[in-house]
């Protein structure tokens, strides 16, 4: 599992992590989204050797942000649940889309240098934040 290497990056893409919609289309009224909350997201590789990690994601008024500070991630989630995201550490980056339901989530990614891409799916976690 080579996370530090090349996939620590590509899991916020799923994070993540994924959106089509301006940050203005992606906040309910009153500031907030449907998806906000504490998402466990598993970001899978099918191509390349960036190996295969779970990691935490935050959606806070339909954006998203990294629970670690090891990567950054930056992305929004529509009013729809489509979301696009990328995910950056150090040099590596990777971006991913996909579709959040209420509790659940999937979608791909690709690393920006196009050497390693699969899926990622995320879960909703108990509690709100």
């Amino acid at each position: 599992m080579r996370i530090l290497s090349g996939l620590l990056l590509a899991p916020t893409l799923a994070a993540a992590l994924l959106l089509v919609c301006t940050p203005t289309n992606a906040a309910h009224p009153g500031g907030g989204s449907a998806y906000d909350g504490t998402w466990s997201v598993a970001i899978y590789t099918l191509r390349g050797d960036c190996g295969s990690v779970r990691v935490a994601a935050q959606i806070v008024g339909g954006r998203v942000y990294s629970k670690d500070q090891s990567y950054q991630a930056n992305g929004v989630v529509g009013a729809n649940g489509v979301i696009r995201v990328s995910v950056a550490s150090g040099r590596l980056s990777a971006s991913g889309s996909g579709r959040l339901s209420h509790d659940s989530g999937a979608g791909r990614w690709r690393s920006s240098t196009g050497e390693c891409s699969g899926t990622w799916s995320a879960s909703r976690r108990a509690g709100y934040y």
